[in-house]
């Protein structure tokens, strides 16, 4: 169903999240205005709305594009996944057409739900669950419901005298159900593109399925004219026709999922693809809005690396778009690399939050914060840490689409006494850290890493995460592997970080895959033999569960979960050898206090943990004291209620590890182990323990040669 933003007057999105001088970026603006809007272009500095604290700062960026005002376009969107044949089709049938598929329904819709359709025929399910087949002005139904979560075998017949539907079930207790019906069909053509769980109208597709389908089939007169087996090219988004026009599928429904042959003895779809021959389409499946570019901006050769921000304004609306600018290609321009983490971004978009209330725009109002929130918009699409409307885990994520938490001045938490921030905005804090201490960066992102490997990052003294670099592929790790090895200097000043497996699509590379496997802090759960991505067939879900435990790279890894709070560190490594560490830090309790959380070390924990790759000589400077009843393990430390695998009690390990570890190449990593140690940073004007020992870790690498 198209959908039409008539809420919100103004949003934008950006085509790439990351891009070089000499690049072109398009920005795609939608706006119901009709008057033009006015694009101008900002540096970013802050993006803290907290009015306590630095608060926003952004400076002018006219010098690399000069503002500009563009004719407005609204631009509309359609939610729901289905396939569509490639081709028309133009037959006509003397005595029969047969329709027919098997089908896994997932959700009562109050509006129909169409499993196959094709011209004048329409093969689904109405709102009661009763299976229904329209041709032409002919319409029939079986007055049985069918059972959600069930395999059914479907089948419409059509003559010129009778139209006759059946459905039964596969492997389990039900009732089969049939009805036949003295009609008069006088035409029995086939005409249009033959279209897979959504009907074609004249605006377009409606009546979206839910569920999974498998091997749909359209003969006439005992002739196949369209056949297609799902378990084909399964990671592609073209299913290639046994019979007939190849189908596009539109939306990125899931693939590699069990079908109606699943028994439990293969896990992996690449091994027994025929087990996986289904297709879990949703009503809500949306990913790249595929709007039209509004203008576009090539980079000029002198454009600093950074954080820029295109503001757009019309008519009282206002809306902001975020993009990275990096470096040249093997040209650094600083010392120092700041790796921004645009796939976890992508998979938190628009994630709305089950604790959402309405009451938070109060603090939007008072603190003139971004306005919109997930939680109140869904038809925009939601995150991988959301549902679909039939209750399965959304598994994919793209940044195609404007992504409300991807933007200045949005908060998260709303009920906090601190400034609520993650993601873009929490990572901004150390940005502003940067630009506080005079210290000069370049920005890199994960897509130049997983694209570039080592070349993204050569040359560069240091490199510093964000506060929660959580998704990653093997390309990106292996980057961080190789420049540590290298003789590169890591400080990971996150947590939970390096904790997922994700994929890309391969011939849509924007498109990111989850599969929420075994173990984990899990938003949900997949589905038993689901745990394998479609997008290029690896064992999904946690990098440790993968045989790359964050402590492998970082020599920490995620180990416990709070709410959004903070507690202070206590240094408890005395040799005098790293006195220069705390050079300059006259705080018992270092770091009690902050924007995120009001403590430097909370909300999501990292500790030390030998026998998953934490270096021997790895030195522990600094150790979270952390509130009693505060937090919990995470699942893949706990083996029983009374048992983890650190092998201590849950309360030793529930902790932060802040350590310094030297490599044999080297190079060396420091690491935080704690998710809100960057928004300790801004505390007191920048003037502050946490501040201090930063400023003598990262000084004292930046002396140090690659």
């Amino acid at each position: 169903m198209t959908t039409r933003p008539k809420d919100l007057p103004l949003l934008g999105y950006v085509d790439q999240l990351s891009a070089r001088p000499g690049d072109t970026l398009d920005f795609m603006v939608s706006s119901v205005s009709t008057k033009p809007f006015e694009a101008r272009l900002m540096r970013s500095i802050s993006a803290d709305p907290n009015p306590a604290g630095p608060g926003i700062v952004e400076e002018a960026a006219d010098t690399y594009f000069a503002p500009i005002r563009v004719a407005s376009v609204q631009q509309p969107f359609a939610a729901g996944s289905y396939g569509i044949g490639r081709e028309a089709l133009k037959a006509t049938a003397t005595s029969e057409v047969i329709l027919s598929a098997r089908i896994y329904p997932t959700f009562r819709s109050p509006q129909a739900q169409t499993v196959m359709s094709i011209g004048q025929y329409d093969l689904g399910i109405d709102a009661t669950g009763c299976l229904y087949l329209q041709a032409a002005e002919a319409m029939i139904h079986i007055g049985t419901p069918l059972a959600l979560r069930r395999w059914y075998q479907l089948e419409a017949r059509v003559t010129q005298n009778t139209i006759s539907l059946t459905h039964r079930p596969l492997g389990h207790a039900a009732d089969a159900g049939e009805s036949a019906k003295p009609v008069t069909v006088p035409d029995l053509s086939l005409r249009g593109r033959p279209v897979v769980a959504a009907h074609l109208g004249a605006d377009g597709p409606t009546q979206h399925f839910n569920g999974k389908i498998e091997a749909p089939e359209i003969t006439a007169d005992a002739e196949v004219l369209c056949q297609w087996d799902f378990a084909l090219d399964i990671s592609s988004l073209i299913v290639p026709a046994t019979k007939g026009p190849d189908l596009e599928l539109i939306n990125y429904p899931a693939r590699a999922v069990t079908g109606s042959a699943w028994d439990g003895s293969e896990m992996n779809w690449t091994h027994r693809p025929a087990h996986y021959a289904a297709i879990h389409f949703h009503e809500d499946d949306i990913y790249d809005f595929g709007w039209k570019s509004s203008f576009s901006f090539k980079l000029p050769d002198d454009m600093p690396s950074g954080v820029y921000v295109m503001r757009i304004s019309c008519d009282g609306a206002e809306d902001a778009i975020p993009f990275f600018v990096c470096a040249p290609p093997g040209q650094p321009r600083a010392k120092l690399c700041v790796l921004v983490s645009t796939f976890t971004y992508a998979i938190y978009g628009n994630h709305a939050r089950p604790d959402y209330h309405p009451s938070w725009q109060e603090r939007t109002s008072d603190w003139n914060a971004y306005p919109h929130n997930p939680a109140e918009h869904p038809q925009y699409g939601l995150s991988t840490y959301n549902y679909h409307a039939d209750g399965s885990g959304i598994c994919h994520a793209s940044h195609k689409r404007p992504l409300f938490n991807l933007k200045p001045g949005y908060f998260t938490f709303g009920d906090t006494d601190c400034s609520g921030l993650r993601h873009f905005p929490a990572d901004m804090h150390l940005i502003a850290w940067l630009h506080a201490m005079g210290i000069d960066y370049d920005i890199v992102t994960d897509r130049e890493l997983h694209n570039q490997g080592r070349a993204a990052i050569a040359g560069y003294t240091a490199l510093t995460t964000g506060s929660h670099p959580e998704y990653h592929t093997s390309e990106t790790l292996d980057t961080l592997r190789d420049y540590r090895d290298g003789g590169g200097h890591l400080l990971y000043l996150g947590g939970n970080g390096f904790y997922w497996r994700i994929a890309l699509h391969p011939e849509s590379d924007d498109m990111l895959e989850i599969r929420r496997a075994e173990d984990g802090i899990r938003a949900w759960a997949a589905e038993p033999g689901e745990y394998y991505n479609a997008f290029d067939g690896t064992y999904g879900g946690l990098w440790r569960r993968n045989g790359r435990a964050p402590q492998d790279l970082v020599g920490i890894g995620f180990t416990a979960q709070g709410e959004f709070f903070g507690d202070p560190y206590r240094r408890v490594c005395m040799d005098p050898a790293y006195d220069w560490v705390f050079e300059g830090v006259d705080e018992e309790l270092i770091g009690d206090y902050g924007f995120s959380g009001n403590g430097a070390a909370g909300f999501e924990l990292d500790h030390i943990d030998h026998r998953l790759g934490t270096p021997e000589n790895a030195v522990l400077l600094a150790q979270s004291v952390t509130r009693e009843n505060g937090f919990m393990l995470v699942p893949e430390e706990q083996l029983t209620h009374l048992t983890n695998l650190t092998g201590g009690t849950a309360k030793e390990a529930m902790h932060a590890d802040m350590v310094l570890i030297d490599y044999p190449g080297g190079g060396s990593v420091f690491a935080t182990g704690s998710i809100t140690f960057c928004g300790s940073l801004p505390w007191n004007n920048f003037d502050n323990g946490v501040s201090r020992l930063l400023r003598n870790v990262m000084t004292k690498l930046l002396r140090t040669r690659v």
